[in-house]
């Protein structure tokens, strides 16, 4: 049987770890052509190697639009087309509203919001040039559906991926150009970032243990999770999907 995503081309940012890494492989595995991109190039190529033939890595740094211009190029020279590409770069901060500096209030909408913009619009671009009915799938947060006060500058980011994404979604419809776009949106998962956030809210474990309680089903998500919700809206089993919300939080949302 082919995969659920068979003869596309997929393009991760952030693929060298976390979500990206566990997206790229289950890409790869549902039959796609992968570019595995990160501003962490060592890694980026060890998770392309990993994959196989199907995979390419490239160095990306999302907030650099010089970056985006020449790999989009060369994904396009190298596979011939563009069919989906998943904004996943992100970073976070644990500093409030009242600690954070201008500094690191930039930092994070650069990477969460600009990286996203310039990952759309060169999508786009590589998708309309190729004439592919292409997805762009942009991960958000449950922060950006509702607020967390310690993250002031990472829920207003995904906030604005979230809007951003309905923007892109409407602009590609009313120009028939075929191509949709959506945001996932996860709760705490498994991943180096949620580490990190642990760690710095304290003791690792009992902070792991606090992530675990806020979310109703009881448990920290696994990458995979997401990286089920990607496949899907890569796959043309979601073609009347664009410009929605796909929240994957164990519940954390409905309370």
């Amino acid at each position: 049987m082919a995969g659920r995503v068979e003869g596309k081309v997929a393009l991760v940012t952030g693929a060298a770890s976390g979500l990206g890494k566990a997206m790229a492989v289950m890409l790869a595995r549902e039959g796609a052509r992968v570019a595995v991109t990160d501003r962490n190039e060592e890694g980026a190529r060890e998770v392309a190697q990993a994959i196989g033939g199907s995979a390419r890595a490239w160095t990306l740094d999302v907030t650099r639009e010089e970056d985006w211009g020449r790999v989009v190029d060369e994904v396009l020279s190298t596979f011939g087309r563009l069919d989906v590409l998943v904004n996943n770069a992100g970073v976070g901060a644990v500093v409030d509203i009242e600690s954070m500096t201008l500094e690191q209030w930039r930092f994070v909408h650069a990477v969460n919001v600009d990286g996203v913009f310039l990952g759309c619009k060169h999508g786009i671009r590589a998708m309309r040039q190729c004439g592919a009915k292409g997805s762009i799938i942009n991960i958000s947060s449950v922060a950006g559906l509702v607020g967390v006060a310690e993250f002031p500058a990472y829920s207003s980011s995904k906030g604005a991926v979230r809007l951003l994404s309905k923007s892109v979604a409407l602009h590609c419809a009313y120009k028939g150009y075929g191509i949709r776009c959506n945001s996932v949106h996860p709760s705490f998962i498994e991943t180096p970032m949620v580490d990190k956030l642990a760690t710095a809210m304290g003791d690792p474990q009992a902070s792991r243990a606090k992530l675990a309680r806020k979310i109703p089903l009881g448990s920290l998500g696994e990458p995979d999770d997401i990286a089920y919700a990607v496949l899907y809206l890569a796959s043309d089993e979601s073609k009347m999907m664009t410009g929605s919300e796909f929240v994957v939080d164990g519940g954390t949302t409905a309370t």
